[in-house]
């Protein structure tokens, strides 16, 4: 039996077209980058394609500065018939002084689809390792919370032309 793809490692050199006028890379170019190495790290683990389903818990933590080398860790912490959560750990390194810093958090639940566009059961996460059993039983209970959410936001809808 294949060993699972249960992580991904992606670094990329933050650069100019990515700055806010602050100066500092802008969230939204953190965001497409986060979705793109979880994209990776869900595909390469189901060996299939997947799409966005959700994304929370972004964590923002510290500034993220052009000229830095920026190193996204992501991996597959809870698998449903679906889906997977994959969690997703951003360290910015200064590439003079090689100072790191954890800068950016967050959960990104990937779902794996056909070619129709119909969900696909995905392999079963196995789970080797103290520190996998508590990220995913971590990942159980976001489901869960996801879940509640999505259903206190629909309770929440108003049927009318003027919704956001």
């Amino acid at each position: 039996m294949n060993k699972q793809e249960k992580s991904l490692t992606m670094t990329v050199l933050m650069t100019p077209d990515m700055a806010n006028f602050s100066g500092n890379v802008h969230g939204g170019s953190l965001l497409k980058l986060l979705d793109q190495v979880a994209y990776a790290c869900a595909a390469k683990y189901c060996k299939n394609y997947v799409v966005t389903a959700s994304l929370d818990q972004v964590f923002f933590k510290q500034q993220v500065h052009v000229g830095e080398l920026v190193t996204f860790n992501a991996r597959v912490n809870h698998v449903g018939r679906s889906s997977m959560e994959i969690g997703v750990k951003v360290v910015a390194e200064h590439l003079r002084t090689y100072e790191k810093r954890h800068t950016t958090s967050c959960f990104f639940t990937m779902v794996a689809i056909d070619e129709n566009g119909k969900s696909v059961e995905v392999p079963r996460l196995e789970l080797e390792t103290e520190a996998e059993k508590r990220l995913f039983a971590a990942g159980e209970l976001r489901k869960k919370m996801r879940q509640e959410s999505l259903e206190k936001v629909r309770a929440l809808q108003i049927d009318s032309e003027d919704d956001f």
